[in-house]
């Protein structure tokens, strides 16, 4: 079984003057996390879906999933104060759903809502042979290392370095086994599951994202969504 884990429970500080968290906002209609669960939705891969949310919104997000039809969804659980928490309350109902400890979790941000069924497919498939991967693409400029924020302190090799995205997928007891090592060893605030599994000495392989599969943090990101939805995102290469 395959269930995406979608993480919709951020709260959009840098969107600036928003009046709601970003994954909230309506675009062209539809609340944006709602773009973001359609591509799980229509994907044949995904078999069920689990949205963590604000506290508040959790009805709020009931009604969407009745209101655009989206069927796959079996919970819709509140997050916490720091995404490490938000995914282990994720997890927690993922694990209500799973058949076996082998399940795909295919943990999502709602603010990446142009990520394609390749992207979703790659990701599951890897998975089932590796056991956990991450969405990356290469990195394209040049990345500078300051420890002080004010001196270069080194320069690494830009072939080897990649920018990391979303989904990171997991088979189901790797991915819940890391976080409740980290609560037992009270390691917190970790924001990337895939440098958790890694800590624990778990081999993370690598699928490929698209420089489209961008998050929305900023109003710039939000206008370059807007265009791309816009114009038909399937047809543009950036």
């Amino acid at each position: 079984m395959n269930i995406a884990l979608i993480l919709a429970a951020g709260s959009g500080t840098r969107m600036g003057n928003a009046d709601k968290p970003k994954q909230f906002l309506p675009i062209y209609g539809k609340p944006l996390m709602i773009h973001t669960i359609e591509a799980f939705e229509i994907n044949d891969d995904v078999d069920k879906i689990v949205i963590v949310t604000n506290e508040q919104y959790i009805d709020q997000v009931k009604v969407w999933c009745k209101q655009y039809d989206l069927s796959k969804v079996r919970g819709v659980v509140a997050g916490g104060n720091s995404r490490q928490i938000s995914v282990y309350n994720g997890l927690k109902a993922v694990e209500e759903l799973v058949s076996s400890p082998d399940d795909i979790i295919v943990i999502h941000d709602a603010a990446r809502p142009l990520i394609s069924q390749k992207i979703i497919n790659d990701n599951i498939a890897v998975c089932k042979k590796f056991g956990a991967v991450d969405t990356v693409i290469k990195a394209s400029d040049t990345i500078i290392r300051s420890k002080d924020n004010e001196i270069i302190s080194d320069i690494p090799n830009r072939n080897e370095l990649y920018q990391g995205q979303t989904p990171q997928t997991f088979k189901f007891k790797i991915i819940k086994d890391a976080h409740e090592k980290a609560l037992k060893e009270d390691i917190p605030n970790v924001t990337d599951d895939a440098k958790l599994v890694l800590s624990f000495g778990i081999d993370v392989h690598l699928v490929e994202g698209s420089t489209q599969n961008f998050k929305i943090t900023t109003f710039d990101d939000l206008m370059m969504l807007k265009a791309l939805l816009k114009i038909g995102k399937t047809e543009v290469v950036l």
